[in-house]
C-alpha cells in the first residue's frame, strides 16, 4: 500500500530506510510503498521455486548452470527501486555480485508471488518497470489460486507465452532444461 506524500515531491531512498525493517519498502513511480512481509503461503511458493531452480541454474546440479537466482534483491532501476520475489541474471551479464546491497543491472528473469495486497502493483506499475528495463522473462505466482503466469518481452509488451494451473509438471521458459512440478507450489510435502 502506498504511504501518503504530502510534501507532493518523489520518494527518496532516505524516505525508503525509514520504513521499519518488518515491511517491504519499494519505491515505484516515485511513490513510496510498504507493504508487509509475505504470509506464509506466499514466502512458501517463494522459497519452494528458488528450491526448484537454485541447484540446477545458479549451481550447475541437475542442470545447465549459468544463472544467478536470489531472493527479495534491491533492485536500482533508474528512480525506482523494487523488491521482486526472486531475481535471475544471466552469468555471462552478471559474473561478480555488486560489492552495494542492491543491483543497478537489469534481471533477466524477475518472478513476482502474488497477494491480494500486492497483486495491482506488481501487475501494473512494477510490470510496466521491468518492460522499461527489458527484462525478458516475468513470471507471476498466484498461490491461492494456484496458478503461474509466463510472460516474454516482445517489442517492449509483455505476451503471455504459458499459463498453468494447479497440478501441472511443466517446463518454463527461460527454465525449460528441466521439469517443474507445480504441486510443489501449492501444497507443502506431508512428511508425516
Amino acid at each position: 500500500m502506498p504511504l501518503p506524500d504530502r510534501r507532493h515531491q518523489p520518494a527518496t531512498y532516505e524516505d525508503l530506510l525509514k520504513v521499519p525493517d518488518h515491511l517491504v519498502a519499494e519505491i515505484v513511480d516515485g511513490e513510496l510503498y510498504a507493504t508487509p512481509r509475505p504470509a506464509p503461503r506466499h514466502a512458501d511458493a517463494s522459497s519452494t521455486l528458488t528450491g526448484m531452480l537454485h541447484g540446477p541454474f545458479d549451481r550447475g546440479r541437475g542442470g545447465p548452470g549459468g544463472w544467478r537466482i536470489l531472493d527479495e534483491p534491491e533492485l536500482h532501476l533508474g528512480q525506482d527501486i523494487l523488491v521482486p520475489d526472486l531475481a535471475g541474471w544471466r552469468r555471462e551479464r552478471l559474473p561478480v555480485l555488486p560489492e552495494e546491497a542492491f543491483f543497478s543491472l537489469a534481471p533477466d528473469w524477475i518472478c513476482e508471488v502474488l497477494s491480494a495486497s500486492t497483486a495491482a502493483l506488481d501487475r501494473v506499475k512494477k510490470l510496466r518497470i521491468y518492460a522499461r528495463e527489458r527484462v525478458p522473462y516475468a513470471w507471476l505466482i498466484d498461490p491461492m489460486a494456484q496458478t503461474l503466469e509466463v510472460l516474454r518481452l516482445d517489442n517492449a509488451q509483455w505476451v503471455i507465452v504459458s499459463t498453468c494451473a494447479g497440478p501441472d509438471i511443466v517446463r518454463l521458459s527461460p527454465f525449460d532444461a528441466i521439469e517443474l512440478d507445480l504441486t510443489l507450489l501449492w501444497e507443502p510435502p506431508n512428511l508425516s
